[in-house]
Protein backbone atom coordinates (compact mmCIF):
# COMPACT_ATOMS: atom_id res chain seq x y z
CA UNK A 1 0.00 0.00 0.00
CA UNK A 2 1.36 3.41 -0.92
CA UNK A 3 1.78 5.88 1.92
CA UNK A 4 -0.18 8.61 0.13
CA UNK A 5 -3.17 8.63 -2.18
CA UNK A 6 -5.47 10.87 -4.18
CA UNK A 7 -8.96 11.18 -2.74
CA UNK A 8 -12.17 13.18 -2.96
CA UNK A 9 -13.76 14.42 0.27
CA UNK A 10 -17.47 13.80 0.55
CA UNK A 11 -19.63 16.88 0.81
CA UNK A 12 -17.07 19.08 -0.91
CA UNK A 13 -18.21 18.57 -4.51
CA UNK A 14 -15.41 17.66 -6.89
CA UNK A 15 -12.66 18.97 -4.63
CA UNK A 16 -9.69 16.57 -4.45
CA UNK A 17 -6.98 16.08 -1.88
CA UNK A 18 -3.51 14.66 -1.46
CA UNK A 19 -3.57 12.38 1.55
CA UNK A 20 -0.70 10.82 3.50
CA UNK A 21 -0.35 9.30 6.92
CA UNK A 22 0.40 12.70 8.40
CA UNK A 23 -1.18 15.26 6.06
CA UNK A 24 -4.30 16.05 4.08
CA UNK A 25 -3.76 18.86 1.57
CA UNK A 26 -6.40 20.28 -0.77
CA UNK A 27 -5.44 20.43 -4.44
CA UNK A 28 -6.37 23.42 -6.59
CA UNK A 29 -9.49 22.88 -8.71
CA UNK A 30 -8.33 20.87 -11.74
CA UNK A 31 -10.30 20.54 -14.98
CA UNK A 32 -9.22 16.91 -15.45
CA UNK A 33 -10.73 16.06 -12.06
CA UNK A 34 -14.03 17.84 -12.68
CA UNK A 35 -13.12 21.12 -11.05
CA UNK A 36 -13.84 24.58 -12.40
CA UNK A 37 -11.20 27.02 -13.46
CA UNK A 38 -10.40 29.45 -10.66
CA UNK A 39 -9.54 33.10 -11.12
CA UNK A 40 -5.87 33.84 -10.67
CA UNK A 41 -5.15 36.22 -7.82
CA UNK A 42 -3.26 39.38 -8.62
CA UNK A 43 0.36 39.38 -7.48
CA UNK A 44 2.98 42.07 -7.89
CA UNK A 45 6.03 40.95 -9.86
CA UNK A 46 9.15 41.26 -7.73
CA UNK A 47 11.73 41.42 -10.52
CA UNK A 48 12.36 44.68 -12.35
CA UNK A 49 11.96 44.97 -16.11
CA UNK A 50 15.19 44.64 -18.07
CA UNK A 51 17.19 47.81 -18.41
CA UNK A 52 15.77 49.66 -15.39
CA UNK A 53 17.68 50.52 -12.25
CA UNK A 54 16.74 51.92 -8.89
CA UNK A 55 16.90 55.70 -8.58
CA UNK A 56 17.11 55.47 -4.79
CA UNK A 57 20.29 54.40 -3.06
CA UNK A 58 20.17 51.36 -0.82
CA UNK A 59 19.90 53.16 2.51
CA UNK A 60 17.95 50.93 4.91
CA UNK A 61 17.60 47.26 5.79
CA UNK A 62 14.39 46.98 7.89
CA UNK A 63 10.73 47.66 7.15
CA UNK A 64 7.83 48.27 9.56
CA UNK A 65 4.21 48.94 8.53
CA UNK A 66 1.63 50.27 11.00
CA UNK A 67 -2.02 50.46 9.97
CA UNK A 68 -5.11 51.76 11.78
CA UNK A 69 -8.32 49.88 10.97
CA UNK A 70 -10.54 52.87 11.71
CA UNK A 71 -8.33 55.28 9.80
CA UNK A 72 -6.98 58.66 10.85
CA UNK A 73 -9.22 61.74 10.90
CA UNK A 74 -7.93 63.57 7.83
CA UNK A 75 -8.30 67.23 8.99
CA UNK A 76 -6.29 66.44 12.15
CA UNK A 77 -3.66 64.35 10.31
CA UNK A 78 -2.91 66.41 7.20
CA UNK A 79 -1.05 69.71 7.72
CA UNK A 80 -2.84 72.71 6.25
CA UNK A 81 0.43 73.97 4.77
CA UNK A 82 2.58 72.29 2.13
CA UNK A 83 6.33 71.91 2.28
CA UNK A 84 8.68 72.22 5.23
CA UNK A 85 7.18 75.15 7.14
CA UNK A 86 3.91 73.50 8.06
CA UNK A 87 2.13 73.78 11.40
CA UNK A 88 2.02 70.42 13.15
CA UNK A 89 -1.53 69.04 12.92
CA UNK A 90 -3.35 67.98 16.07
CA UNK A 91 -3.02 64.20 15.69
CA UNK A 92 0.70 64.38 14.94
CA UNK A 93 1.68 66.76 17.77
CA UNK A 94 3.18 63.94 19.88
CA UNK A 95 5.69 63.48 17.03
CA UNK A 96 6.94 67.08 17.18
CA UNK A 97 10.37 66.13 18.62
CA UNK A 98 10.90 63.94 15.53
CA UNK A 99 9.69 66.44 12.94
CA UNK A 100 12.86 66.02 10.87
CA UNK A 101 12.53 62.24 10.94
CA UNK A 102 9.24 61.81 9.08
CA UNK A 103 7.27 63.02 6.05
CA UNK A 104 3.48 63.40 5.75
CA UNK A 105 1.77 62.54 2.45
CA UNK A 106 -1.69 63.62 1.33
CA UNK A 107 -3.56 62.94 -1.92
CA UNK A 108 -2.34 59.36 -2.31
CA UNK A 109 -4.41 56.17 -2.53
CA UNK A 110 -4.73 53.01 -4.61
CA UNK A 111 -7.99 53.91 -6.40
CA UNK A 112 -9.46 50.95 -4.52
CA UNK A 113 -13.11 50.24 -3.72
CA UNK A 114 -14.72 51.89 -0.70
CA UNK A 115 -15.90 50.23 2.51
CA UNK A 116 -14.45 48.33 5.46
CA UNK A 117 -14.12 45.12 3.44
CA UNK A 118 -11.69 46.89 1.14
CA UNK A 119 -9.51 48.07 4.06
CA UNK A 120 -6.68 45.63 3.20
CA UNK A 121 -5.92 47.83 0.17
CA UNK A 122 -3.53 49.66 2.54
CA UNK A 123 -0.64 47.27 1.90
CA UNK A 124 -2.17 45.28 -0.99
CA UNK A 125 -2.96 48.03 -3.48
CA UNK A 126 -5.90 48.28 -5.84
CA UNK A 127 -6.96 44.68 -5.14
CA UNK A 128 -7.56 44.23 -1.38
CA UNK A 129 -6.05 40.99 -0.17
CA UNK A 130 -3.43 40.76 -2.92
CA UNK A 131 0.31 40.25 -2.29
CA UNK A 132 1.05 42.87 0.36
CA UNK A 133 3.99 45.25 0.45
CA UNK A 134 5.46 43.84 3.65
CA UNK A 135 5.36 40.26 2.34
CA UNK A 136 6.94 41.28 -0.97
CA UNK A 137 9.79 42.75 1.06
CA UNK A 138 9.92 39.79 3.46
CA UNK A 139 10.12 37.27 0.62
CA UNK A 140 13.27 38.99 -0.63
CA UNK A 141 14.91 40.13 2.62
CA UNK A 142 13.46 37.83 5.27
CA UNK A 143 15.86 34.97 4.66
CA UNK A 144 18.60 36.97 6.36
CA UNK A 145 16.94 36.84 9.79
CA UNK A 146 15.41 34.32 12.22
CA UNK A 147 11.88 35.37 11.28
CA UNK A 148 11.07 36.35 7.70
CA UNK A 149 8.38 38.66 9.09
CA UNK A 150 6.29 39.21 12.20
CA UNK A 151 2.60 40.17 12.05
CA UNK A 152 1.33 41.87 15.21
CA UNK A 153 -1.86 43.56 16.39
CA UNK A 154 -3.27 45.54 19.30
CA UNK A 155 -6.91 45.97 20.23
CA UNK A 156 -9.75 43.72 19.18
CA UNK A 157 -12.44 44.06 16.54
CA UNK A 158 -15.20 42.07 14.92
CA UNK A 159 -13.93 38.87 13.32
CA UNK A 160 -10.47 38.00 12.08
CA UNK A 161 -8.75 40.63 9.98
CA UNK A 162 -5.41 40.52 8.19
CA UNK A 163 -3.16 43.33 7.03
CA UNK A 164 -0.50 41.11 5.47
CA UNK A 165 -1.08 38.71 2.56
CA UNK A 166 1.12 36.13 0.87
CA UNK A 167 1.72 35.96 -2.87
CA UNK A 168 -1.13 33.44 -3.01
CA UNK A 169 -3.48 35.92 -1.28
CA UNK A 170 -3.52 34.13 2.08
CA UNK A 171 -4.11 36.49 5.00
CA UNK A 172 -1.53 36.04 7.76
CA UNK A 173 -2.74 35.81 11.37
CA UNK A 174 -1.48 38.31 13.92
CA UNK A 175 0.04 37.99 17.37
CA UNK A 176 -2.00 40.05 19.85
CA UNK A 177 -0.43 38.90 23.13
CA UNK A 178 2.89 40.58 23.97
CA UNK A 179 3.88 37.53 26.03
CA UNK A 180 3.51 35.30 22.95
CA UNK A 181 5.73 37.61 20.91
CA UNK A 182 8.29 37.69 23.72
CA UNK A 183 8.41 33.88 23.92
CA UNK A 184 8.71 33.65 20.14
CA UNK A 185 11.62 36.09 20.06
CA UNK A 186 13.42 34.73 23.11
CA UNK A 187 12.43 31.05 23.27
CA UNK A 188 13.72 28.70 25.96
CA UNK A 189 15.80 25.64 25.04
CA UNK A 190 12.81 23.35 25.65
CA UNK A 191 10.67 25.42 23.31
CA UNK A 192 13.37 25.32 20.65
CA UNK A 193 13.63 21.51 20.88
CA UNK A 194 9.86 21.19 20.51
CA UNK A 195 9.90 23.55 17.52
CA UNK A 196 12.65 21.47 15.88
CA UNK A 197 10.58 18.30 16.32
CA UNK A 198 7.46 19.90 14.83
CA UNK A 199 9.34 21.39 11.89
CA UNK A 200 11.02 18.11 11.00
CA UNK A 201 7.70 16.27 11.30
CA UNK A 202 6.08 18.86 9.07
CA UNK A 203 8.79 18.52 6.47
CA UNK A 204 8.27 14.75 6.33
CA UNK A 205 4.52 15.19 5.82
CA UNK A 206 5.06 17.68 3.02
CA UNK A 207 7.57 15.38 1.31
CA UNK A 208 5.06 12.51 1.16
CA UNK A 209 2.29 14.68 -0.27
CA UNK A 210 4.58 16.39 -2.76
CA UNK A 211 5.70 13.05 -4.21
CA UNK A 212 2.07 12.08 -4.74
CA UNK A 213 1.37 15.40 -6.47
CA UNK A 214 4.28 14.88 -8.86
CA UNK A 215 2.97 11.46 -9.84
CA UNK A 216 -0.43 12.98 -10.52
CA UNK A 217 1.00 15.79 -12.65
CA UNK A 218 2.28 13.41 -15.33
CA UNK A 219 -1.27 12.46 -16.34
CA UNK A 220 -2.81 15.94 -16.49
CA UNK A 221 -3.46 18.32 -19.41
CA UNK A 222 -1.28 21.41 -19.69
CA UNK A 223 -3.70 23.86 -18.00
CA UNK A 224 -3.93 21.60 -14.96
CA UNK A 225 -0.17 21.19 -14.94
CA UNK A 226 0.16 24.98 -14.80
CA UNK A 227 -2.15 25.07 -11.77
CA UNK A 228 -0.15 22.37 -10.04
CA UNK A 229 3.03 24.34 -10.76
CA UNK A 230 1.51 27.20 -8.73
CA UNK A 231 0.62 24.64 -6.07
CA UNK A 232 4.23 23.44 -5.97
CA UNK A 233 5.43 27.04 -5.70
CA UNK A 234 3.35 27.37 -2.53
CA UNK A 235 4.89 24.16 -1.21
CA UNK A 236 8.38 25.38 -1.94
CA UNK A 237 7.64 28.58 -0.04
CA UNK A 238 6.54 26.58 3.00
CA UNK A 239 9.57 24.28 2.76
CA UNK A 240 11.93 27.23 2.45
CA UNK A 241 10.47 28.82 5.58
CA UNK A 242 10.74 25.53 7.45
CA UNK A 243 14.33 25.12 6.37
CA UNK A 244 15.16 28.65 7.45
CA UNK A 245 13.55 28.10 10.85
CA UNK A 246 15.48 24.86 11.33
CA UNK A 247 18.73 26.56 10.33
CA UNK A 248 18.38 29.28 12.97
CA UNK A 249 17.40 26.96 15.83
CA UNK A 250 21.08 26.40 16.66
CA UNK A 251 21.84 30.12 16.70
CA UNK A 252 22.12 31.68 20.16
CA UNK A 253 18.93 33.35 21.35
CA UNK A 254 19.32 36.97 22.54
CA UNK A 255 18.80 37.51 26.24
CA UNK A 256 17.19 40.94 26.56
CA UNK A 257 17.24 43.06 29.67
CA UNK A 258 13.49 43.58 29.44
CA UNK A 259 10.79 42.50 31.87
CA UNK A 260 7.26 41.89 30.65
CA UNK A 261 4.31 43.01 32.78
CA UNK A 262 2.63 40.29 34.83
CA UNK A 263 -0.40 40.33 32.51
CA UNK A 264 -1.21 40.71 28.81
CA UNK A 265 -3.15 43.96 28.17
CA UNK A 266 -5.33 42.47 25.43
CA UNK A 267 -8.76 43.76 26.47
CA UNK A 268 -9.89 46.35 23.92
CA UNK A 269 -9.78 49.32 26.31
CA UNK A 270 -6.11 48.57 27.11
CA UNK A 271 -5.01 48.99 23.51
CA UNK A 272 -2.56 51.80 24.27
CA UNK A 273 -0.92 49.78 27.04
CA UNK A 274 -0.56 46.86 24.63
CA UNK A 275 0.82 49.19 21.99
CA UNK A 276 3.55 50.49 24.29
CA UNK A 277 4.72 46.94 25.06
CA UNK A 278 4.52 45.87 21.43
CA UNK A 279 6.68 48.81 20.36
CA UNK A 280 9.22 47.87 23.04
CA UNK A 281 9.36 44.31 21.72
CA UNK A 282 9.48 45.49 18.11
CA UNK A 283 12.52 47.58 18.99
CA UNK A 284 14.17 44.53 20.56
CA UNK A 285 13.33 42.42 17.51
CA UNK A 286 15.06 44.92 15.21
CA UNK A 287 17.96 45.53 17.57
CA UNK A 288 18.72 41.81 17.90
CA UNK A 289 18.30 41.20 14.16
CA UNK A 290 15.52 38.69 14.86
CA UNK A 291 13.52 40.02 11.91
CA UNK A 292 13.76 42.70 9.26
CA UNK A 293 10.07 43.02 8.45
CA UNK A 294 7.13 43.67 10.79
CA UNK A 295 3.55 44.85 10.58
CA UNK A 296 1.40 46.20 13.41
CA UNK A 297 -2.38 46.27 12.97
CA UNK A 298 -4.22 48.78 15.19
CA UNK A 299 -7.64 47.17 15.45
CA UNK A 300 -10.75 48.82 16.85
CA UNK A 301 -14.44 48.35 17.45
CA UNK A 302 -16.63 49.34 20.38
CA UNK A 303 -14.11 49.89 23.17
CA UNK A 304 -14.58 53.03 25.27
CA UNK A 305 -11.26 54.59 26.21
CA UNK A 306 -10.25 56.72 29.14
CA UNK A 307 -7.58 59.08 27.79
CA UNK A 308 -5.51 60.83 30.45
CA UNK A 309 -8.18 60.03 33.00
CA UNK A 310 -11.13 61.27 30.95
CA UNK A 311 -13.71 58.70 29.81
CA UNK A 312 -14.66 59.42 26.21
CA UNK A 313 -18.17 59.99 24.92
CA UNK A 314 -18.53 56.80 22.89
CA UNK A 315 -16.72 53.70 21.66
CA UNK A 316 -13.87 53.86 19.15
CA UNK A 317 -15.90 52.63 16.17
CA UNK A 318 -18.82 54.92 16.95
CA UNK A 319 -16.48 57.91 17.19
CA UNK A 320 -15.04 57.09 13.76
CA UNK A 321 -18.60 57.52 12.42
CA UNK A 322 -18.80 60.97 13.96
CA UNK A 323 -21.13 62.54 11.40
CA UNK A 324 -19.18 65.80 11.89
CA UNK A 325 -20.29 66.03 15.54
CA UNK A 326 -17.60 68.28 17.14
CA UNK A 327 -17.53 66.44 20.46
CA UNK A 328 -17.19 63.06 18.80
CA UNK A 329 -14.44 64.35 16.53
CA UNK A 330 -12.64 65.75 19.59
CA UNK A 331 -12.75 62.33 21.30
CA UNK A 332 -11.70 60.52 18.13
CA UNK A 333 -8.65 62.77 17.82
CA UNK A 334 -7.84 62.03 21.47
CA UNK A 335 -7.61 58.32 20.64
CA UNK A 336 -5.52 58.94 17.54
CA UNK A 337 -3.16 61.23 19.47
CA UNK A 338 -2.76 58.46 22.05
CA UNK A 339 -1.78 56.07 19.26
CA UNK A 340 0.79 58.63 18.11
CA UNK A 341 2.14 58.99 21.64
CA UNK A 342 2.86 55.26 21.61
CA UNK A 343 4.45 55.58 18.17
CA UNK A 344 6.60 58.51 19.36
CA UNK A 345 8.07 56.21 22.00
CA UNK A 346 8.99 53.76 19.22
CA UNK A 347 10.71 56.52 17.23
CA UNK A 348 12.59 57.64 20.33
CA UNK A 349 13.94 54.15 21.00
CA UNK A 350 14.97 53.60 17.38
CA UNK A 351 16.71 56.99 17.23
CA UNK A 352 18.72 56.16 20.38
CA UNK A 353 19.85 52.69 19.29
CA UNK A 354 23.06 52.73 17.24
CA UNK A 355 24.76 50.09 15.14
CA UNK A 356 28.57 49.56 15.26
CA UNK A 357 28.99 52.15 12.50
CA UNK A 358 27.14 54.74 14.57
CA UNK A 359 24.03 54.71 12.37
CA UNK A 360 20.74 54.87 14.24
CA UNK A 361 18.25 52.02 14.05
CA UNK A 362 15.74 54.64 12.85
CA UNK A 363 17.88 55.49 9.81
CA UNK A 364 18.19 51.75 9.14
CA UNK A 365 14.41 51.21 9.23
CA UNK A 366 11.73 52.39 6.79
CA UNK A 367 8.51 52.91 8.77
CA UNK A 368 5.16 53.28 7.00
CA UNK A 369 2.19 54.55 9.03
CA UNK A 370 -1.22 54.70 7.40
CA UNK A 371 -4.54 53.01 6.82
CA UNK A 372 -6.78 51.53 4.17
CA UNK A 373 -9.63 53.85 5.20
CA UNK A 374 -9.45 57.47 4.08
CA UNK A 375 -12.60 58.65 5.86
CA UNK A 376 -14.23 56.11 8.18
CA UNK A 377 -17.27 58.31 8.69
CA UNK A 378 -18.12 57.95 4.99
CA UNK A 379 -16.40 54.58 4.40
CA UNK A 380 -14.27 56.30 1.76
CA UNK A 381 -10.93 54.77 0.85
CA UNK A 382 -9.65 57.79 -1.06
CA UNK A 383 -6.86 60.16 0.04
CA UNK A 384 -5.32 57.82 2.60
CA UNK A 385 -3.44 59.46 5.51
CA UNK A 386 0.16 58.33 5.10
CA UNK A 387 3.36 59.01 7.02
CA UNK A 388 6.85 57.65 6.35
CA UNK A 389 9.55 57.82 9.02
CA UNK A 390 13.21 56.84 9.14
CA UNK A 391 14.99 54.98 6.37
CA UNK A 392 17.53 57.74 5.77
CA UNK A 393 15.14 59.82 3.66
CA UNK A 394 15.19 63.62 3.59
CA UNK A 395 12.25 64.28 5.88
CA UNK A 396 10.59 67.22 7.62
CA UNK A 397 7.94 68.09 5.05
CA UNK A 398 4.34 67.66 3.94
CA UNK A 399 4.12 66.40 0.36
CA UNK A 400 0.65 67.15 -1.01
CA UNK A 401 -0.30 65.32 -4.19
CA UNK A 402 -3.03 66.70 -6.46
CA UNK A 403 -5.06 63.52 -7.02
CA UNK A 404 -7.13 65.28 -9.71
CA UNK A 405 -4.11 66.09 -11.85
CA UNK A 406 -3.55 64.19 -15.06
CA UNK A 407 -1.27 61.21 -14.41
CA UNK A 408 -1.33 61.89 -10.67
CA UNK A 409 0.89 59.42 -8.80
CA UNK A 410 -0.61 56.61 -6.74
CA UNK A 411 0.24 55.34 -3.28
CA UNK A 412 1.82 52.35 -5.00
CA UNK A 413 4.35 54.72 -6.57
CA UNK A 414 5.50 55.65 -3.07
CA UNK A 415 5.73 51.95 -2.22
CA UNK A 416 8.04 51.41 -5.19
CA UNK A 417 10.32 54.11 -3.78
CA UNK A 418 10.25 52.45 -0.35
CA UNK A 419 11.16 49.07 -1.84
CA UNK A 420 14.02 50.62 -3.78
CA UNK A 421 15.30 52.29 -0.61
CA UNK A 422 15.54 48.80 0.87
CA UNK A 423 17.69 47.71 -2.05
CA UNK A 424 15.00 45.83 -3.98
CA UNK A 425 14.85 46.14 -7.75
CA UNK A 426 11.23 47.00 -8.41
CA UNK A 427 9.30 49.29 -10.71
CA UNK A 428 5.73 48.06 -10.19
CA UNK A 429 3.28 47.71 -7.34
CA UNK A 430 -0.34 46.76 -7.96
CA UNK A 431 -1.69 49.39 -10.40
CA UNK A 432 1.36 51.68 -10.02
CA UNK A 433 4.36 51.59 -12.32
CA UNK A 434 6.42 54.67 -11.49
CA UNK A 435 7.92 55.94 -8.23
CA UNK A 436 8.18 59.14 -6.18
CA UNK A 437 11.97 59.38 -6.31
CA UNK A 438 11.79 62.85 -7.85
CA UNK A 439 9.82 64.10 -4.81
CA UNK A 440 11.07 61.90 -2.00
CA UNK A 441 14.60 60.54 -1.64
Amino acid sequence: MSRSSLSSASGLGRRHFLRSASALIALPALEALGGTQSLASEATKASARAGTTSAVAHGAKNFVAIGSYLGWHQPAFFPKDVGRDYTMPETLKPLTPFREAFTVFSGLDHRAANGHKAWPNFLSGNTPGAYSLDQQIADQLGGKSRFASLELATGMGEGAKSMSFTQQGVGLPTIIRPSVLYRQLFASQASRERTEYLLKSGQSALDSVREDAKRLQASLPQRDKDKLDEFFDSFRTVEKKMGRQLAVLDEPVPEPDYKLPSYDPITPNLQMEAGTIMYDLMTLALETGSTRVMSLFLDGLGQVFAIHGEVLKAGYHALSHHGNDPEMIRDLISIERAHMECFAGFLRQLSEKKNPEGKSLLDDTVILVGTGMGDASRHSNANLPILVAGGGFKHGQHLAIDAKAKDAPLLGDLYITLKQRLGLESDTFSNASRNLNHLFS
